[in-house]
């Protein structure tokens, strides 16, 4: 069973259900780095202990220019044409 947090301050705590997930997880995984200090020691984490859990997942790591704008159109072209998923990262 896994419980999901909810963050808010509620005496009574909102029931979620997850929803249907597959067997297995495989495709092509986007890591984006958006450029803010310590992003990529995140990512890199991510990348370990997801290859380690998900070996079916094909890792690409992406970075932005400068967290400061939003990707590049030809940076955000080459993700979604190359990955199924995006997991971008935040940190300071």
């Amino acid at each position: 069973m896994t419980t999901i947090l909810d963050p808010t301050n509620e005496k009574k705590p909102v029931q979620r259900q997850l929803a249907e997930r597959n067997s297995v997880i495989a495709g092509r995984l986007a890591l984006l780095d958006i450029a803010k200090p310590r992003g990529n020691i995140l990512l890199d984490t991510f990348e370990n202990l997801l290859a380690e859990r998900l070996p079916d997942v094909v890792i690409n790591r992406y970075s932005k220019p400068t967290f400061t704008k939003p990707a590049p159109d030809a940076l955000r072209s080459e993700i979604r044409a190359n990955n199924d998923f995006v997991i971008e990262a935040l940190a300071d």
